[in-house]
């Protein structure tokens, strides 16, 4: 699951990226409108964490731009906690709104909650060949045993299971879990897949599809 934040207190927006990489999440970030739309046109994003107060481009303008795209859930910030300024943004075509100053936690609450709203309904925790997968608490389990993942780990996981016995290629796995300095022609997947089967146990429940990708049948 990948997010771009664009916030342009530099401070605050490399606290908003370490909470969100906790969390597992691939995050990329931007701290002004231009580079903000830069990313937007050249990569996919699941949520943007979006500052309205930003320069060169405003806030309001790198909405629009989303919300005619219609593929990047938003949500907005600003240190203007007026209800005036909440309905504006919301009017926009933003998706929710939170008022600096924040708690972390409630920031990643919210952004789990537009994911679910971002994809097909699904349950809470994800099940599939005896793996469950709760990613707002960013735990996972196989036959009802916890299993300890590191972040990546989680998040190779977490598509996979989604993915519902679908291949998942490792394009979309590089695009999805981590973020846009990864070298594409990096053999970090490979490894934490492997890492991630060793994990997991026998019998090893991910399958490689030659050429393709991987999928947990």
């Amino acid at each position: 699951m990948r997010i771009l934040v664009v916030e342009d207190e530099e401070v605050l927006a490399g606290a908003i990226v370490e909470w969100l990489r906790r969390e597992a999440f691939a995050v990329d970030v931007a701290h002004d409108g231009e580079g903000a739309l830069e990313r937007l046109a050249a990569n996919d994003y699941d949520v943007l964490v979006l500052d309205r107060d930003i320069p060169y481009v405003h806030g309001d303008e790198v909405c629009r731009t989303v919300v005619e795209r219609g593929d990047t859930r938003v949500l907005m910030l600003t240190a203007a906690a007026a209800v005036r300024d909440r309905v504006e943004g919301l009017a926009l075509g933003a998706d929710d709104y939170l008022p600096k100053p924040f708690a972390f936690v409630e920031l990643s609450a919210r952004v789990h909650a537009l994911l679910r709203r971002s994809r097909p309904a699904a349950p809470p925790v994800l099940r599939r060949a005896g793996i469950d997968v709760d990613p707002a608490r960013r735990a996972a389990a196989r036959d009802g045993t916890p299993v300890p993942l590191a972040n990546k780990e989680f998040g190779v996981l977490a598509e996979l299971v989604r993915a519902d016995g679908a291949v998942v290629s490792a394009e979309a796995l590089l695009e999805k879990v981590w973020d846009e300095h990864i070298d594409p022609f990096t053999n970090v997947l490979r490894v934490t897949v492997m890492k991630l089967r060793r994990k997991l146990g026998e019998p090893p429940v991910i399958e490689t599809v030659p050429g393709v990708g991987y999928r947990i049948p």
